[in-house]
């Protein structure tokens, strides 16, 4: 039998990719990561989240994401948007905190600063979800990605951010921290800034854009999601954290996991924002596992963007289908929000509320 935390087998570089339904194996891995509720953790070791983005013309979707990643299971959310924007967050609810330090006639410095500031408090950065293309944003965007590389944070690239990195590739290569989330329109884009031949069959495009751009996750949003880790490229940097000393070659993996959840049949503007969320969220866990606020850390800081990438999708599906299934035709992103807890516990059951219990 498969145990709860076992990884993929190495693969030669001349390997087709396969695809699979989510596997067992990786159901119980994601448990792992997820903090038990027991009264062991206090307020921020479940999760800091901060979503860039939020412009003039944008403030629906910073909120979606954000909301959606407390509405999983996050302590703190926090919007790091323009002042043009950070009223109508902060209308849209009490729960989030919002930093409207993005102004485009502030210093560069001085907005590093707080950036650095910021950025150090949180477990997690999603950035792209309203970001918009004025230079102003796609600046201090491509500032605050810098500084998490520095900090080695995990990341979620999302909308305008995979803008920003289609015209700069070396944003992202190679940072094995990061989950880029494009949709057919993005994905087409950065397909062909990466590179990727027209002869590569589709399923495992994102496989190929993963390997070319160094081993990041890529998770690919369509009728089914497709994850993909493809670190068998000479860009990947195999060491990711403390927790994958000893394991450098075990880590020449190239890995494709289908996500066919089912979801609603309506697709609105916005459930994409969900999905960087409620990535956000799971990957805030991770970094909380990481640092040894829970779990026995035996799963490895590379393991943990496909596995945040995977288990967001799944719950983002499932709380698409079960909103749909209220309101049908007339869905709109609002609606899945309060579907996002009944989602996990349908995904990963409700006995994860204490202790390890269901997490093997």
């Amino acid at each position: 039998m498969q145990s709860a935390c076992a990884f993929p087998q190495i693969v030669s570089l001349s390997a087709t990719i396969p695809t699979m339904p989510v596997p067992h194996s990786i159901i119980q891995q994601i448990k792992q990561i997820i903090p038990p509720l027991n009264g062991t953790l206090h307020k921020g070791q479940s999760g800091r989240v901060g979503v860039l983005g939020g412009a003039l013309d944008y403030t629906g979707a910073p909120f979606f994401a954000a909301i959606s990643a407390l509405r999983l299971g996050a302590d703190l959310s926090h919007v790091i948007c323009s002042p043009t924007a950070s009223q109508a967050i902060k209308s849209y609810s009490p729960d989030l905190i919002v930093h409207p330090i993005l102004r485009e006639d502030a210093s560069f410095e001085k907005v590093k600063g707080e950036l650095e500031s910021l950025l150090s408090r949180l477990h997690v950065l999603v950035m792209g979800p309203g970001l918009g293309r004025e230079e102003y944003m796609q600046s201090y965007a491509r500032l605050a990605l810098s500084i998490a590389r520095e900090r080695a944070m995990f990341v979620v690239l999302d909308a305008d951010a995979l803008f920003m990195v289609g015209k700069e590739l070396s944003l992202v290569k190679g940072y094995r921290r990061a989950v880029l989330t494009p949709n057919v329109v993005e994905f087409k884009r950065l397909s062909e800034s990466a590179g990727v031949s027209p002869d590569v069959p589709t399923k495992e495009r994102a496989g190929e854009v993963s390997r070319l751009l160094g081993g990041i996750v890529v998770l690919e949003k369509g009728p089914v999601d497709l994850i993909a880790s493809d670190t068998t490229g000479e860009a990947a940097s195999l060491k990711v954290s403390k927790l994958d000393e000893g394991d450098e070659e075990r880590q020449r993996v190239r890995e494709v996991v289908e996500v066919d959840v089912e979801g609603g049949l309506k697709r609105c503007g916005g459930q994409g924002d969900v999905l960087s969320g409620t990535v956000g969220a799971m990957l805030a866990w991770g970094k909380c596992y990481e640092d040894g606020a829970f779990g026995d850390g035996s799963i490895p800081a590379s393991r943990l963007p496909l596995l945040a990438a995977v288990g967001g999708s799944m719950v983002t599906r499932t709380s698409s289908r079960m909103a749909f299934r209220l309101q049908g035709r007339g869905l709109v992103t609002q609606d899945m929000l309060p579907h996002l807890g009944k989602s996990f516990s349908e995904v990963f059951g409700e006995d994860l509320w204490a202790g390890n219990t269901g997490r093997v």
